[in-house]
């Protein structure tokens, strides 16, 4: 991975209310009392390991060092979570951008940096086709442009008609997120696989 390619930081958005699960997703544990947040900050650190964290939402107790921001105001929305997350990064500096419900997303992460290239984003798109902006790699001047002053209720696919992108096909297991019983259920067993093959 080329210099100019390393993330200034890994913004994981962590502020949903997991209304189809009923409870905190991201509190939710898989197996050894992993929860699904701690799965992705590991899978994150192990990809990239030297790279800032930051979550943005509700503090929560993790195992890996994340800073934590509030969005404003609290619960606006993934794009007010965004604006959040960038606070402090320079235009030309380069961002990962999460939803916090991903656990396996960490191996896709470097594949999400090489494709950047010349745009201003690099997205996932999962095995139905269908994007998904909250596993992105982002340039960040054009993507806070594409934010704007006013943030709160917009969502994040609203941003990418302001933006060059290009698409990352995602694995089964990499695009994988928690929100419902049946998702948790999936990761759970990929979970149980995993330990038993490691």
């Amino acid at each position: 991975m080329s210099e100019s390619l390393r993330p200034a930081r890994v913004v994981v958005l962590a502020g949903g209310g997991s209304r189809r699960l009923g409870h905190d997703k991201l509190a939710a544990t898989l197996g050894r009392g992993v929860t699904v947040l701690d799965a992705l900050l590991a899978g994150v650190r192990d990809a990239l390991p030297f790279v800032q964290m930051s979550a943005v939402g509700p503090h929560r107790t993790t195992t890996q060092p994340v800073t934590w921001v509030r969005e404003d105001p609290p619960g606006g929305g993934p794009v007010a979570g965004l604006a959040a997350g960038l606070v402090g990064l320079d235009d030309d500096d380069v961002v990962l951008v999460l939803a916090g419900d991903q656990p396996f997303v960490g191996p896709a992460l470097p594949l999400l940096l090489e494709a950047l290239g010349e745009a201003d984003a690099a997205i996932g798109v999962d095995p139905s086709g269908a994007d998904q902006p909250l596993t992105g790699c982002y340039r960040v001047g054009p993507l806070r442009r594409a934010v704007g002053a006013d943030p709160a209720g917009r969502s994040v696919r609203s941003l990418l008609t302001a933006l060059t992108v290009v698409r990352v096909a995602l694995s089964v297991q990499a695009s994988l997120d928690v929100d419902t019983a049946a998702d948790l259920a999936r990761a759970r067993d990929v979970t149980q696989v995993r330990g038993q093959t490691t």
